[in-house]
C-alpha cells in the first residue's frame, strides 16, 4: 500500500540549475541519486562511466546550484555519500529564447540518457529474474487527443505513479525494486495535420 499523502511536489529548476543539470553525466548522477538513493563519487563512478574524481568534481557543481548535498552521517569528502535535495525536479518553461534553448538542450540530455538506459536494461534482461521480464512493458501508443485532453491524460498518469517514486516510498515493500519508467507525450512531427499547423501560424486553414 502506499502512503496516503500527498506527494511532495518537484523542485522546480532554476536557470543555474537548468544549465547545470543539462551536462550529460551531471543528469546522470542526478537521475542515480533519485533512484539508488545516497550513493559516494566512487560508487557513481562505475554507473555513469567516470572517475570517482571527476564524479565527486560534479557532484560539487550540482550541489553549488542546490541539486545535490552531502547525505546525513560521517565520512570526508572522498567517502561521505551524496543524496538529492529533491525527491523530483521539474523544468517551467522560461521567458525568452535562451531559457527555451536550455530547455530544450536539457530534454535532449533526458531522452538520450532514457534510451541508453533502457539499452544497458536489453542487454542484460535475460539475466533478470523472470517475473520481472514478464512485468515489464514496451508500449507505444498514437492518440487522437486535444491538448486540453493531453494535459488531463498526463497528469492522471502523474497522479497514480508519483507516490511509487523510491524517494517518496519509504513502505516499499521488501521485494521491490527500482523501476524505470519513461513517459514522453508529443504531436507526432510526421503526421502533424496541415490544417493545426496554419492554425499555429495564425493562418485561416479554410
Amino acid at each position: 500500500m502506499t502512503s496516503e499523502r500527498r506527494p511532495p511536489p518537484r523542485a522546480v529548476l532554476g536557470q543555474e540549475a537548468l544549465a547545470a543539470v543539462a551536462v550529460p553525466v551531471r543528469y546522470a548522477l542526478l537521475n542515480h541519486l533519485l533512484a539508488a538513493g545516497p550513493r559516494t563519487a566512487s560508487q557513481c563512478a562505475a554507473v555513469v562511466g567516470q572517475s570517482a574524481s571527476n564524479c565527486s568534481w560534479h557532484l560539487r557543481a550540482l550541489a553549488k546550484v542546490g541539486l545535490v548535498e552531502p547525505a546525513p552521517g560521517d565520512g570526508d569528502a572522498r567517502t561521505r555519500p551524496w543524496q538529492a535535495v529533491a525527491p523530483g525536479f521539474a523544468v517551467e518553461p522560461g521567458d525568452g529564447p535562451a531559457a527555451r534553448v536550455a530547455a530544450t538542450v536539457l530534454e535532449s540530455v533526458a531522452a538520450q540518457h532514457s534510451e541508453a538506459l533502457y539499452q544497458r536494461y536489453l542487454a542484460r534482461r535475460d539475466l533478470l529474474p523472470d517475473r520481472w521480464q514478464h512485468a515489464a512493458a514496451d508500449n507505444g501508443y498514437s492518440l487522437q487527443v486535444t491538448p486540453e485532453e493531453l494535459q488531463h491524460l498526463l497528469d492522471a498518469v502523474d497522479g497514480l505513479l508519483r507516490p511509487y517514486v523510491r524517494p517518496i516510498r519509504p513502505d516499499a515493500p521488501q521485494d521491490s525494486g527500482v523501476v524505470q519508467v519513461t513517459l514522453r507525450a508529443f504531436l507526432n512531427p510526421d503526421v502533424v495535420d496541415d490544417a493545426e499547423e496554419s492554425a499555429e501560424d495564425g493562418a485561416d486553414p479554410s
